[in-house]
């Protein structure tokens, strides 16, 4: 899935950027107010992390733009102002959650991947479609309880389909979570990684609806 963090401290970035990416997550990177605009405005995010203090375009301005346009991903705002009246602040304005400066990495992820699970209709670490299990917090696939050897790129292909609420999802946009949009592959790449998968988990697991793209079966 795709994370669009928006920081333009390069340490804390590189951290971020850093813990994100273990955690399964394509990075996309933002240092100003304007830059990551035009990303969340144009583009398709599993998840925002989004700092205020921001050169050109501040945090906040940043996200009501997106809110008012529609843009409905979770934001997870990073801010060195921990009062509460800021919080509340972000709060109206449209995020999803808020963490003060400094903290821990281990507390973000964790934050980050609730975000993505409620987004997803979900509300445990541990994801349950049909014989398929999920352990978002191992990164772990299980079928009717027998755990699965996969790749990450595998992984990552069931987790969005996981996540997207029982939505066929067309190989073009799992293309972009699984590659970004500079790189992303091709349809016949994607298809090749879901018969790739079958092959592992069974041709039941994932469903191809033919002309519109990939469901979990059960979903």
């Amino acid at each position: 899935m795709r994370a669009l963090l928006v920081e333009d401290d390069s340490d804390i970035a590189d951290d971020v950027a850093r813990a994100l990416t273990s955690a399964g997550y394509l990075v996309e990177h933002a240092t100003d107010g304007e830059s990551a605009w035009f990303l969340g405005d144009t583009e398709d995010f599993a998840i925002v992390v989004l700092d205020l203090g921001l050169p050109r375009l501040d945090g906040l301005s940043v996200l009501k733009r997106w809110r008012a346009a529609g843009r409905a991903f979770p934001v997870l705002i990073l801010s060195a102002r921990g009062a509460w009246t800021e919080k509340v602040d972000g709060i109206e304005a449209g995020a999803d959650d808020y963490l003060a400066k400094p903290f821990e990495i281990g507390e973000l992820i964790a934050r980050v991947r609730a975000l993505v699970r409620r987004a997803g209709g979900h509300v445990s670490a541990q994801v349950t479609i049909g014989r398929l299990t999920l352990d978002t917090t191992r990164m772990s696939v299980a079928i009717d309880g027998a755990p699965q050897k996969l790749s990450a790129l595998e992984y990552r292909l069931l987790d969005y389909l996981a996540h997207q609420q029982g939505r066929t999802v067309p190989a073009g946009e799992l293309a972009e979570h699984l590659h970004g949009v500079d790189g992303a592959a091709d349809a016949n790449a994607i298809e090749a990684l879901v018969a790739r998968l079958r092959r592992k988990i069974g041709r039941d697991i994932i469903e191809t609806r033919r002309g519109f793209g990939y469901v979990l079966s059960g979903a």
